[in-house]
């Protein structure tokens, strides 16, 4: 799947290869809050966990993985939107459902580009044929939910999302 550049940002499909700027991202106790407490990640978390469960859902064809957000500007990579199927690695997962999620470096919040580059990420699944989109957030993660709501989703429920890594009660918001 093709995603064009935004007005300043650019988007390149993560691979095993991508490792160390994952991991880097993962550094900041503020960006880790809502996903697990504040608890930074190790490197052997990073190969471990977090790229297992990115190759289990990767198809470049469709869309579905990491895409790391640049900057045109600056070539600097600052943060990443996940594409895959909602409940991925829960019991019921929803293959015409996709889930987007985001994480970017705390220095880029509040600026924009977490929408930006969402919403070039929907755009492109939304000529490959994907209408329906859902994300999950922390209930209290209002910065997250904001963008949500930016991206047209709307509050769908509350959810307890539990998968061998994570368990917690969500917010859903869906298209």
């Amino acid at each position: 799947m093709l995603v064009r550049n935004s007005a300043r940002l650019s988007f390149h499909y993560v691979t095993e290869a991508d490792k160390e700027f994952l991991w880097e991202l993962d550094q900041d106790e503020e960006v880790m809050r809502y996903i697990n407490g504040g608890k930074l990640s190790s490197k052997e978390d990073i190969d471990n966990i977090f790229i297992p469960r990115v190759l289990a859902y990767s198809n470049p064809a469709l869309g579905w993985g990491l895409w790391r957000v640049e900057t045109l500007d600056s070539k600097e990579s600052i943060g990443w939107i996940l594409v895959r199927p909602f409940g991925f690695f829960t019991a019921t997962p929803e293959i015409d459902n996709v889930e987007l999620s985001w994480r970017f470096k705390r220095a880029y919040w509040g600026m924009g580009y977490a929408t930006e580059a969402a919403k070039a990420i929907k755009d492109a699944l939304y000529l490959n044929g994907i209408d329906q989109f859902s994300a999950i957030a922390n209930p209290d993660n209002a910065a997250s939910i904001n963008i949500m709501k930016k991206l047209g989703m709307r509050f769908s429920h509350e959810l307890e999302y539990k998968d061998s890594v994570y368990h917690e009660t969500v917010v859903v918001y869906a298209t």
